[in-house]
């Protein structure tokens, strides 16, 4: 079935951390180690309940800021070093904006109730058409349920959308829907193969 709909993971795939040296230092600021300063961030259990919308953003940074021993008022700098070293890819990005309106472009991440504000902030809403976010429907991959959004939004059926994503157990999942999916490791190679499936 021709593709009608692109869905595509932010973190990891729109903006990925290309510079490791900020997070590196903020680590080493606290006696840890840099996969420690992560799992803190993104692994620990407010973490988790963030990302599905049990608690906001602010509640596990609070979370954060207390393992690490910080004031609340310092924990807004600790946020801003640790992603210092992100980087959007404006590639994609353009390549997105050239998509539409052929294709309904939609986002489908796991991220916490400030996602949405930072994409407007940034003006990065603007390349989509929907936007499923793990925080505001409770649910997240990979668990069918985050998808079955998206495709509804889109008013796609599985089988006429593409995902691309940069953990496979995600791609698995969508695949298992019926949708098709791109692992997303070497950015040039993932973008070509999308562009092949899309015949673009």
């Amino acid at each position: 079935m021709t593709i009608r709909a692109v869905f595509f993971d932010y973190g990891g795939v729109i903006q990925r951390t290309e510079f490791q040296s900020p997070r590196q230092k903020l680590a080493e600021r606290f006696r840890l180690e840099y996969e420690d300063m992560d799992k803190i961030v993104f692994d620990s259990p407010t973490a988790k309940q963030a990302t599905v919308g049990e608690i906001p953003a602010e509640k596990h940074w609070e979370a954060v800021a207390r393992r690490l021993k910080v004031g609340r008022d310092e924990i807004a700098e600790v946020e801003r070093e640790f992603f210092a070293g992100d980087v959007v890819d404006h590639s994609i990005v353009k390549y997105l904006r050239s998509l539409r309106p052929r294709f309904k472009v939609g986002l489908i991440s796991n991220a916490w109730s400030d996602m949405r504000d930072y994409l407007i902030r940034r003006k990065l809403d603007e390349i989509f058409d929907t936007l499923s976010i793990s925080a505001e429907i409770g649910a997240a991959k990979p668990g069918a349920d985050i998808y079955l959004h998206a495709l509804e939004q889109a008013q796609v059926g599985a089988e006429a959308a593409v995902f691309v994503d940069d953990m496979p157990a995600n791609i698995k999942a969508c695949e298992m829907l019926g949708m098709k999916g791109i692992l997303f490791n070497d950015p040039q190679e993932a973008m070509g193969r999308l562009k092949n499936l899309l015949g673009a």
